[in-house]
């Protein structure tokens, strides 16, 4: 059966080789003699698999050693609500930076622990860059520093970390393992991992030692960083299969070079998309200025919108599955994912060229 070049926002594409070893080993785990779905958490070898997901996880970002590693579930939503309740620390405000769609969620979950203030948006302008650094009102009570790092609806990305006199908290899910990230200049940091760590149902967050134990009082103890960290992350049963898949990726980006080389080719691949944008002449339109155009989520549109459709029709016949654009933005957008490959991304512009020469 042909492979289709997935282009999906999220759940996204994992890299064949992981899909693979996952099928090899999908009725017999490591001589148990049972699928890694059906043995225990507690077991001897699940509890391996997981601590050798760590040891990976912490070699490709530099984890320094006072943070936690927490495999937890609930993706970025359950931390736009889970970083207030634990963060906050008797602060009555939290500072958030407006880039785009899921930075306004997580602004917006915020208000039920606290008063969020929108240190700088870019809203006014279509959310096509990030404000420069002049323009944010910061607080210095703030308990915390909240931003996006990257965009998947609008594109916008983060050319580098904030400043921050407080804690730093960085919603990565788009972007962790995908392009270098200083963890040391953060206080937290979380990512679910459907973009580029592996499948739908593990959100990891890397969390300084510092910031544990001032969980609002209405936290479930399962939504307390502190208590999760205590219990290596099986507070309750985890989503096992995904973390062990979650593993397999880890494996994948080490072998494929580990994160500086990841973020070459996902340079490249963004690069080779965005050239063809540009030199159509306006037939294809991204808004995002060049600065902050991102190398995970390319949006954009056809400047006849009636042609998008067609487009879209015609490149899955051709093979290309997952480019509509998101519900509140509309167009095309193109995910372009550690698993996503050169010859995908080659592929997909020369059938951009292809539909101008036919449409243009």
């Amino acid at each position: 059966m042909a492979r289709s070049h997935n282009f999906s926002a999220g759940p996204a594409a994992l890299p064949l080789e992981v899909l693979q070893e996952a099928h090899e080993e999908f009725f017999d785990f490591a001589g148990t003699g049972m699928s890694v779905m059906e043995i225990s958490h507690r077991s001897d070898t699940f509890i391996a698999l997981a601590r050798q997901a760590e040891r990976d996880l912490r070699e490709l970002l530099d984890v320094p050693a006072r943070y936690k590693v927490l495999f937890l579930q609930g993706g970025a939503s359950m931390q736009f609500s889970q970083v207030p309740m634990n963060l906050l620390r008797g602060k009555a405000s939290a500072d958030y930076l407006h880039t785009g769609l899921w930075s306004g969620k997580a602004i917006m979950a915020a208000r039920r622990y606290c008063a969020p203030r929108v240190a700088a948006s870019s809203e006014a302008s279509g959310f096509d860059r990030v404000p420069p650094a002049s323009e944010w009102r910061l607080d210095p009570d703030a308990a915390y520093l909240h931003y996006t790092e990257n965009e998947t609806v609008h594109g916008v990305q983060f050319a580098a970390a904030p400043e921050a006199a407080v804690p730093l908290v960085c919603d990565a899910c788009s972007s962790l393992l995908s392009k270098p990230i200083d963890i040391s200049r953060h206080g937290l940091v979380y990512a679910a991992a459907q973009k580029n760590i592996g499948p739908a149902g593990i959100t990891i967050v890397l969390v300084d030692e510092a910031l544990l134990g001032g969980a609002l009082p209405l936290t479930p103890d399962v939504l307390d960083y502190a208590s999760q960290a205590r219990a290596d992350s099986m507070l309750n049963t985890p989503a096992t299969y995904s973390w062990y898949l979650t593993g397999l990726t880890l494996k994948w980006i080490r072998k494929s070079g580990g994160v500086a080389a990841i973020h070459r080719a996902n340079q490249a691949k963004a690069g080779l998309l965005y050239r063809e944008i540009d030199a159509s002449g306006g037939f294809y339109v991204n808004i995002v200025q060049p600065a902050f155009r991102s190398i995970n989520n390319v949006p954009f549109f056809l400047a006849d919108p009636s042609l998008e459709p067609a487009f879209l029709r015609a490149a899955e016949a051709a093979g290309m599955r997952g480019l509509k654009g998101h519900a509140s933005a509309g167009g095309i957008r193109a995910s372009l994912y550690n698993a996503v490959g050169p010859d995908a991304v080659a592929a997909l512009a020369d059938f951009m060229k292809e539909f101008r020469r036919v449409h243009g």
